[in-house]
């Protein structure tokens, strides 16, 4: 098949397709007429880039996985370098997971303060002689 059919059929476009040659992901066979040309196997290497870019790996770390099915394994996910990527992307994401639950817990911390702050002003705007509330706009509230 021709670079446009691939790209359509991969829900890609062509360009995208010329970068992955660039970067050696996709083979730069051509055909008598200067044509490029590809194949099932071509389409099949696309399909296991997108899938690993749609959860978030970077292009470079999606090499192993189409050096692995080009070595002729059904999946692209059964040779060590893949498995070696798939634990660093884990190491990663578990990483992360340990940063958004320190943020959360410091957002949470100060939106528990903040609530305190706003019941204790309260509590005081209902002394007689106490602050007049402020609405959210910063004015005075009527």
């Amino acid at each position: 098949m021709r670079i446009g059919e691939l790209a359509a059929r991969a829900g890609t476009t062509t360009r995208t397709l010329r970068y992955y040659e660039s970067r050696g992901l996709l083979p730069a066979r051509r055909g008598d007429n200067g044509y490029r040309t590809y194949d099932e196997r071509d389409l099949r290497l696309l399909q296991q880039i997108r899938t690993l870019q749609d959860v978030g790996f970077d292009l470079e770390e999606t090499r192993p996985f189409v050096e692995c099915l080009r070595a002729g394994h059904p999946e692209g996910d059964s040779c060590p370098a893949s498995l070696a990527v798939y634990r660093r992307k884990l190491d990663e994401l578990d990483a992360l997971i340990g940063e958004l639950r320190s943020v959360r817990e410091k957002v949470a911390g100060q939106l528990a303060r903040a609530e305190q702050a706003r019941d204790g002003l309260a509590a005081e705007a209902l002394v007689p002689g106490g602050p007049e509330p402020l609405c959210e706009l910063g004015g005075q509230e009527r």
